[in-house]
């Protein structure tokens, strides 16, 4: 949860003079708008003018989750003014909707969790990397952290519970490695539920760090792909930086120059495709022009995803402009000598 209380000695409001989408004057009114948060006030201007892409979070230079209260906010206010239809066709679409009926792992061994893209990312899961792993997936395992977006946290709250209470009837322990296939569930385990008293039943395992240990155990039979490519950083890497880090030796080691653009590491940018549901069709189409033109000015061969819906949101933009759309473990696999069908 959020922690006020550096807020006082901070002298650079990071996280908000380092804002992408918020502009102000001096960090006397950055101070004055974060006073107003700490206080609940509802005329509080970042609760209006945020953009919900938890980037003030990575900003804070104490760690203190300034992102967590300005949610909590914009809930309690509708400060987005999100339609009541659009929250609810999300808050349907993502829910579960059948009883659970636990498919029993060997806790002794890796699981991936497929989290709620098993379908739509079938291709991406298999082959030689993924094909002896156990997995789960479904609505049942669906992380949540999408209601962020919609300024919805106590769904998250209200879910979340009842996932890991699924991960414990499929009989994981507290040494189950569990790999996580986006930064959402890694987000949500790793983050989320420590600074929410939520205990996780496993060991997250992030999935830069399962396919920087395949590579490595099967070193001898890569051959360097000399790609340079594009990472798109989404939000949820915003709570685990430090998974940069991994990005870059597995980019060494396959033979990837990940390009030093704009919108990368620090100053990465949301795909946009929560925007428009919050009424700011006029910025979506802008974010992700620039975004994607920003790859191309920097020679981008291919687009490194993470994230299934900001691939599902920018691919075909970014193979207009003849750039290939890849998520890291797919460029592994290619590095691997693996042929993929798609």
């Amino acid at each position: 949860m959020f922690d006020k209380s550096h807020c006082k000695e901070c002298t650079t409001v990071a996280c908000m003079m380092k804002c992408q989408w918020i502009n102000f004057e001096s960090i006397d009114a950055a101070k004055k708008e974060v006073a107003k948060l700490i206080n609940e006030d509802e005329d509080c201007r970042i609760l209006k003018d945020c953009m919900l892409c938890f980037s003030c979070d990575e900003y804070c230079p104490y760690n203190s989750h300034p992102f967590d209260i300005i949610n909590e906010l914009q809930e309690k206010y509708n400060s987005q003014n999100i339609l009541p239809a659009i929250t609810q066709n999300a808050i349907d679409g993502y829910g579960a909707k059948r009883e659970f009926i636990p498919r029993p792992i060997d806790p002794e061994k890796p699981i991936l969790d497929k989290c709620a893209f098993p379908k739509m990312n079938v291709k991406e899961m298999q082959g030689p990397m993924f094909d002896d792993l156990q997995s789960v997936g479904g609505l049942h395992y669906f992380c949540q952290l999408i209601y962020q977006h919609l300024a919805k946290p106590s769904i998250i709250k209200e879910r979340v519970p009842l996932i890991l209470e699924n991960f414990i009837k499929t009989g994981v322990n507290k040494d189950t490695e569990v790999i996580c296939w986006h930064d959402e569930c890694y987000g949500l385990y790793t983050s989320y539920c420590q600074r929410n008293n939520l205990e996780v039943p496993f060991k997250p395992v992030h999935i830069f760090e399962y396919v920087y240990n395949y590579l490595k155990d099967h070193e001898s039979d890569i051959k360097k792909l000399n790609l340079k490519a594009a990472y798109q950083r989404n939000c949820s890497n915003r709570y685990v930086p430090k998974t940069d880090e991994i990005l870059d030796s597995i980019c060494e080691l396959i033979g990837i120059e990940r390009v030093a653009r704009k919108f990368d590491r620090e100053n990465g940018i949301c795909c946009a495709a929560p925007f428009a549901p919050r009424g700011r069709k006029n910025l979506v189409r802008k974010t992700q022009n620039d975004n994607v033109q920003d790859m191309v000015d920097h020679g981008a061969e291919v687009c490194i995803f993470n994230c299934p819906m900001c691939k599902d949101t920018l691919e075909r933009k970014v193979t207009a402009k003849g750039i290939k759309s890849y998520f890291i473990s797919d460029l592994a696999r290619l590095a691997l000598g693996e042929k993929l069908e798609y």
